[in-house]
């Protein structure tokens, strides 16, 4: 019904690092080859964990552009847009914060695990609790069927197929489908029906997918319903009426992990972090002075490569003789730290090469990104315009 078209974004934070670039970057400039895209600086998600500071969000955006164009992502072949300047994801994300039951909400893996972690923050706020569903609103918005994410993600992409269907229930059924879809019910007899109505209400309003599946069975099994009864109970158990808005399937990434200089996560919090773009002499020096297997004390001592950070940038950089060569030069000592370090260097300086080459035309012209972006917020707003005219009309909220 819909052609395909992928989205994803990111919240400006700055000038990234290499972990972004093999962790996402790599991964978008693989997609945009093979479907429409849509990337975009989610600016307004920075606001949900950084209100008190932010200021420097603008700045932060417009760095994270230009690693992206560094990067390859090609405004010829996606569209690069900013989040807040589509205001047409706030509309959608206000209507649809009338039909999400709260429950859904707090339920979403990441609300509790998100405050934890950031603690020394007051995240007891509306935006914080709501930014599951103002991503929802980023998707569902451009009736894009595809989001790429890692498998932590996956929740957060059932949680906007659950919006839809939601939606779709409310808004988007035939003249009538209510009492047809009570009327069929009936035809379950009177136990089926009962139970029916039961495992669609808990999955209505408290988002239980085991009840959705114990009902779905249900109507499986149910042999005396005529065809059309049957899909239409489907419909209104699921919400499937008029597709106005898309149900999205996440697209699973697999995307070399790059830990960072100590071994941990790669992170600028961390200060573990190698820039996108940053120069050669500095790059070069901060791998040489990456730690090592701690029992390499002597240049003649053996070393485990597995307990060595190097190790896991040679997991990423090096094909399969170099790794040969670096495990058999460790645990051997026949090869000395640096030694097994100066591959890395070198190839992670060539693939920085052609970034900061690409950077430096965005670099020397601002006006460039500017336009890009220009170019990318007008198309994605065509797209979001044309979503939410039938959300308006769906919803009787179309005027006059």
């Amino acid at each position: 019904m819909y052609e395909p078209r992928v989205l994803s974004g990111m919240r400006p934070t700055g000038a990234l690092h290499l972990g972004h670039y093999h962790g996402v970057l790599k991964n978008w400039a693989k997609l945009q080859a093979e479907y429409p895209c849509l990337f975009f600086v989610a600016d307004w998600h920075a606001l949900t964990t950084n209100y008190d500071d932010p200021g420097s969000i603008e700045q932060s955006t417009w760095d994270m552009v230009v690693d992206w164009l560094a990067a390859g992502i090609d405004p010829a072949q996606a569209t690069l847009f900013i989040q807040s300047q589509v205001p047409e994801h706030a509309e959608l994300h206000l209507l649809l914060s009338m039909i999400t039951p709260i429950g859904w909400l707090e339920r979403v893996p990441t609300y509790k695990d998100q405050q934890e972690k950031l603690s020394n923050k007051d995240l007891s706020t509306y935006g914080f609790l709501g930014y599951p569903l103002l991503q929802s609103a980023d998707i569902l918005i451009y009736r894009a069927n595809m989001v790429p994410v890692g498998e932590d993600q996956v929740p957060h992409v059932e949680f906007t197929r659950e919006v839809a269907r939601r939606f779709n229930h409310l808004y988007g059924r035939e003249p009538g489908f209510e009492d047809k879809a009570k009327a069929a019910v009936k035809k379950m007899g009177s136990k089926k029906a009962r139970l029916f109505n039961e495992l669609r209400t808990r999955f209505l309003e408290q988002g239980d997918a085991e009840a959705l599946g114990s009902a779905r069975v249900l109507l499986e099994e149910t042999q005396n319903l005529p065809r059309g009864d049957r899909e239409r109970l489907f419909g209104w158990l699921e919400g499937s009426g008029k597709k106005i808005l898309v149900e999205p399937d996440a697209l699973l990434t697999e995307s070399a992990r790059l830990p960072g200089l100590d071994g941990q996560k790669m992170s600028k919090s961390y200060g573990n972090d190698i820039a996108l773009r940053e120069d050669a002499e500095s790059v070069a020096k901060k791998i040489r002075t990456m730690p090592t297997d701690p029992a390499r004390v002597k240049r003649t001592d053996p070393g485990n490569p597995d307990v060595c950070p190097v190790w896991q940038l040679h997991l990423v950089y090096s094909d399969e003789s170099r790794k040969d060569w670096v495990r058999k030069g460790c645990t051997s000592a026949g090869i000395g730290c640096l030694d097994c370090k100066q591959p890395v260097i070198e190839a992670v300086l060539a693939e920085q090469a052609p970034m900061r080459e690409r950077a430096q035309t965005y670099l020397d012209d601002p006006t460039l990104v500017k336009n890009i972006i220009a170019d990318g917020c007008e198309k994605a707003r065509r797209l979001a315009t044309e979503t939410m005219r039938e959300v308006r009309e769906a919803m009787g909220l179309a005027g006059s």
